[in-house]
């Protein structure tokens, strides 16, 4: 007797989280995988600028949501820009797009839900009833303004999981 993937998702109770991402190549992959995993209930994606500009991260976003070819979760807009110093973006890894300047992704048909993103990832966290997780992708600069405008809500996270660490280098390319 096979059980089909469908299936096991169905048997097992879908661990619900929020995608904090500055959407560059690596982060889009990943939120496409998050998207067409079973086990997973995307409830919403929060942009950041950090390997590309802010309008970058969002449009990436919403391409990757669509190319999932599966549910659409929101995706808000968060924060421009670090809190306390310049914005230093990755292009010279992740090209000028952030997406390796393919030229073939085009534009989204989907558009950003309105509202901060640090606002959404407290109002997730605060109704979640710490069954929600935060997969944090990028800066931290949407956790922080959360953090520091809604501690409460954000205090019901039931874990923070961050890709995080940077080598310490100067971007030539700023």
């Amino acid at each position: 007797m096979s059980i089909e993937r469908g299936e096991i998702a169905q048997q097992t109770a879908r661990k619900k989280i929020i995608i904090d991402t500055d959407t560059a190549s690596d982060d889009a992959v990943a939120l496409v995988a998050a998207l067409r995993d079973p086990t997973l209930q995307v409830l919403a994606v929060t942009a950041v600028a950090g390997n590309v500009e802010l309008p970058l991260a969002v449009k990436n976003a919403l391409l990757s949501v669509e190319r999932a070819g599966t549910y659409r979760p929101p995706v808000y807009v968060g924060a421009a820009g670090p809190l306390l110093c310049e914005l230093e973006t990755a292009d010279q890894i992740h090209g000028a797009d952030g997406m390796g300047d393919l030229g073939t992704l085009g534009e989204p048909t989907l558009a950003p839900t309105p509202g901060h993103g640090a606002d959404a990832l407290a109002r997730y966290a605060g109704e979640g009833d710490g069954e929600v997780e935060l997969l944090t992708l990028g800066p931290l600069t949407n956790v922080a303004l959360a953090i520091r405008k809604h501690p409460e809500a954000m205090r019901k996270l039931r874990h923070i999981t961050i890709m995080g660490g940077a080598h310490p280098y100067h971007n030539p390319h700023t």
